[in-house]
């Protein structure tokens, strides 16, 4: 499924305004948590903000906040990098208007009420996954992402390129 996005949020009112914030489907849920990173190196309380909206009834932990925070330390360039056009080649700047591709496999839903999702980054080999989880409002809520993780750096911090 695509998304695409004219403008990345910087306030929680700009992301909530956003229809897929609706969180009616987990793949909205996931294109929602891509964007919520990305406004972290602007202004990381907006994005804990924003984060903390996706998960819920799930209150976002010290660990949590710590866990994006360390992410970020050695660039800002891994959420930017699962946009399409995002690759090491141009610094991972993405084409606008800014768009996601998320997929799912015949595994996805193997568990009741848990949808695993995939998205693509310009910069691995393999697509990153994110779960999500269906409260009893029926909405699809962020329960885990394994998407802020290493990938190639960009090309204007490369040595050897």
């Amino acid at each position: 499924m695509e998304f695409s996005f004219n403008k990345l949020p910087e306030t929680l009112d700009e992301f909530k305004a956003i229809p897929q914030a609706a969180l009616n489907t987990p793949f909205e849920t996931a294109a929602m948590t891509v964007l919520a990173l990305c406004a972290y190196p602007k202004d990381k309380e907006a994005a804990f903000a924003m984060l903390q909206y996706l998960k819920g009834p799930a209150a976002m932990s010290s660990y949590d906040k710590q866990f994006i925070s360390e992410r970020f330390v050695n660039g800002d360039y891994v959420p930017r990098s699962y946009f399409n056009g995002a690759v090491p080649d141009n610094d991972y700047t993405p084409a606008k208007p800014y768009t996601l591709s998320i997929t799912e496999n015949p595994y996805s839903y193997d568990s009741d009420g848990y949808a695993k999702l995939f998205l693509t980054s310009g910069g691995a080999d393999s697509p990153r996954q994110i779960v999500l989880r269906k409260a009893k409002d029926g909405k699809w809520y962020l329960w885990e992402q394994y998407i802020m993780v290493g990938i190639r750096k960009p090309g204007s911090e490369n040595p050897w390129a």
